[in-house]
């Protein structure tokens, strides 16, 4: 396909902006630093990985156990007939790798006459139940889920294998997705391909196996996604829902269809249907009916279609015409699409911009709107992709995402809004987005302003050099606002910047999102100071070079048992050396989880001296009832009162009293944890920002 100007419109602004993002960093972090961020562009991404399937080695039978529990949580429910083989490396794998959640197995035997019948009896832990006789498919799931006892039930064919973690994955589903009604795992072929990642039905109620034939790593079929239906080969339901609509519905009979009617039934009693990508279970599909529609009992497959289209015939009205491609712009045409471009997916356990990313993302879904984020790395992130895909966002990634302007050539027209993350890459993108997608709103989140904070950062180092880098991002970030629909700021502070340099632009305020944890521990239970933040954000550098050396002494000096904590991910040689000198300070550099330092040490410090936008550190730990120290700089923008919600200080003497201070006085101390959860509920929660978020996204 022939390169278009737009497309080379944004490889010429990615290598300029690339130049001199690196000309920059070499002033502020040095050539080490620099030379570990220009290799991460530069390396060529990594296969992925993903662990093998798991596939029993075929022997001989001898007895064995399967997970049991007499207060199950969970009934599995295997109907068989004949194939003994077949369920026999069923159970296996269900016993070489075990649920965590309680859970029953019951086969249900419909009138097998091979080794079933001797081989069953001798597996200990399984409910082996002997139908009176054959009525197939439908009758044995019918009665098996009649006979069983769980709060939820499985239906599972016994020509399965299921994978590693397939139950918990389901079950994990409900737990998450309050209107989740019947979840469906992703079927595998035993050579690891895709067979179904949930199926499309066609207004002739025909249908189409989605992803068949195709890598189950494709990002079309890894996130968790609604679907017309789930194959009965593998798929939960709520025993109360089971009941309610009556199980499989008997007109079937003696199979193919049923699992189609009960995902409509499902979503006519108001509950969705999804598929769980994170559930495998291979499916060596057709062995108890074979795959020939003119005879035998797969015949019924064609009789039954007629008998679902005609009981459904209102609601498939107004699904796709048969010969319809599906596609993510056709199984999401009747939702809002946005699409998110940024360079990395968000790890909100790393940085405050990424938690308000990954959140402003769960309100986007809770809306009802389909998110698409595309990183321009192009990489798997490995956990915080699947976080994501989690969620239900369409994340790509390479080898799947080639590059971006091939990417929007095929996927722009369905956007509705494209939000750009940061101005380096708005600049690059908006060439794309104009050619490709045209009619999207485009929304330019700037994160925090960063002229501002490059300009602060300049004039706190008295460099020249970096006061001109300022004004070259000035240029570049507001030409970036010109050409976007809608501006989004963090704070007010600089909305008030904005009106004086860029009056003309279109500014929403969506803040820092966060959860209103609770209150923590109580004073007298806690104990140390702690800073959280990133190190390649280079305020927060500077920030603990100047407390760890020239604040934190003062303190001990009146304090001698108090220990500081740093936490945050790529800490510089320079600090940790710095730190090594001061007795007290423990360098932690990433920590996975940092809520308990959130609730059980008694002070936040954020001795920020440039930088811009909210502070993150400061919301999560106010969240918890844990009250800060900062500077200015540190509470700008953020309706914060020096002695009522937050002491402040910007010299090192002022910085250690005011430290003091708060960590010996208790009233002092419940007053400002108090006042910093509300003031987290009243400005920087999830429900604070709802309205804006409405209006720039949903419209």
């Amino acid at each position: 396909m022939s390169t278009s100007l737009a497309d080379a419109r944004y490889f010429l602004n990615r290598m300029i902006g690339l130049f001199r993002r690196s000309v920059a960093s070499l002033r502020t972090r040095g050539w080490r630093a620099t030379w570990q961020r220009i290799r991460v562009h530069a390396q060529p991404l990594p296969e992925l990985q993903r662990a093998p399937l798991y596939l029993p080695a075929a022997a001989p039978f001898a007895p064995f156990a399967v997970p049991y529990s007499v207060e199950p949580r969970v009934s599995i429910v295997i109907p068989v007939y004949n194939h003994a083989a077949h369920t026999l490396a069923c159970l296996r794998a269900l016993a070489a790798h075990p649920p965590h959640v309680a859970c029953e197995i019951l086969v249900i035997d419909d009138g097998s006459s091979d080794e079933t019948l001797q081989w069953m009896p001798q597996v200990q832990g399984l409910r082996y139940e002997v139908r009176a006789a054959n009525g197939g498919f439908i009758e044995a799931c019918n009665d098996g889920v009649a006979r069983s006892r769980g709060a939820f039930v499985v239906l599972l064919n016994n020509d399965t294998v299921p994978q590693p973690g397939w139950l918990d994955a389901l079950l994990e589903t409900f737990d998450k997705v309050p209107q989740a009604g019947l979840v469906g795992s992703q079927l595998l072929y035993p050579d690891g391909r895709l067979q179904e990642a949930g199926g499309v039905v066609f207004s002739d109620g025909s249908a189409w196996s989605y992803g068949r034939f195709e890598s189950p790593d494709d990002p079309r079929y890894r996130a968790l996604r609604d679907a017309d239906y789930c194959s009965g080969a593998a798929l939960m339901l709520p025993r109360a829902l089971w009941n309610q609509l009556g199980g499989l519905d008997t007109r079937y009979r003696p199979a193919y269809y049923e699992d189609t009617d009960l995902a409509f039934a499902v979503r006519a009693a108001g509950r969705r249907v999804l598929v769980q990508p994170a559930s495998r279970v291979v499916h060596d599909e057709g062995t108890s009916n074979g795959t020939d529609t003119g005879s035998g009992i797969k015949a019924y497959q064609v009789r039954n279609q007629g008998v679902f289209a005609a009981r459904w015939a209102q609601v498939l009205a107004r699904h796709p015409a048969p010969g319809s491609v599906p596609s993510p712009a056709l199984l999401h045409r009747h939702q809002r699409q946005v699409l998110i471009l940024d360079e990395r997916v968000p790890q909100p356990d790393r940085d405050s911009g990424s938690l308000r990313q990954y959140n402003l993302i769960r309100m986007l879904l809770a809306e009802g709107l389909h998110v698409v984020f595309v990183p321009t790395l192009r990489e798997h992130a490995g956990a915080p992709t699947e976080a994501l895909q989690a969620l239900g966002v369409e994340v790509w990634y390479a080898p799947f995402l080639e590059g971006v302007g091939a990417w929007l050539r095929e996927h722009g027209s369905r956007f509705a809004v494209v939000m750009m993350v940061r101005h380096h890459v708005a600049s690059e993108c908006l060439p794309l987005l104009k050619r490709y997608a045209p009619d999207a709103r485009r929304v330019f989140d700037t994160v925090d302003l960063h002229y501002l904070r490059e300009r602060r950062g300049a004039e706190l180092a008295g460099d020249a050099g970096l006061l001109r880098n300022a004004g070259r991002t000035r240029t570049r970030e507001l030409a970036v606002m010109a050409a976007s629909d809608v501006t989004v700021l963090v704070s007010e502070a600089e909305r008030v910047q904005l009106q004086a340099d860029a009056p003309a632009v279109h500014v929403e305020l969506i803040s820092n999102l966060h959860e209103v944890a609770g209150g923590g521990a109580s004073w007298a239970e806690r104990r140390d100071l702690v800073f959280v933040g990133g190190f390649r954000h280079p305020p927060n550098v500077d920030a603990m070079h100047w407390f760890i050396g020239e604040v934190f002494a003062r303190i001990r000096a009146q304090l001698p048992q108090v220990r500081f904590h740093c936490i945050g991910a790529d800490v510089p040689p320079s600090l940790q050396a710095l730190a090594a000198s001061q007795p007290g300070v423990e360098i932690h550099g990433f920590v996975p989880v940092v809520t308990p330092y959130m609730e059980e040490v008694r002070i936040a410090v954020a001795p920020l001296r440039f930088g811009a936008g909210v502070k993150g550190k400061v919301n999560l730990s106010m969240a918890h009832g844990q009250p800060v120290v900062a500077t200015t700089v540190g509470v700008e923008g953020m309706h914060l009162r020096d002695g009522e919600d937050v002491l402040v200080a910007d010299d090192a003497e002022a910085f250690a009293a005011a430290v003091v201070r708060l960590y010996r006085d208790e009233a002092l101390w419940q007053r400002l944890s108090a006042a910093g959860l509300h003031n987290v509920a009243d400005h920087f929660s999830l429900d604070a920002a709802r309205d804006t978020v409405r209006r720039v996204f949903v419209g």
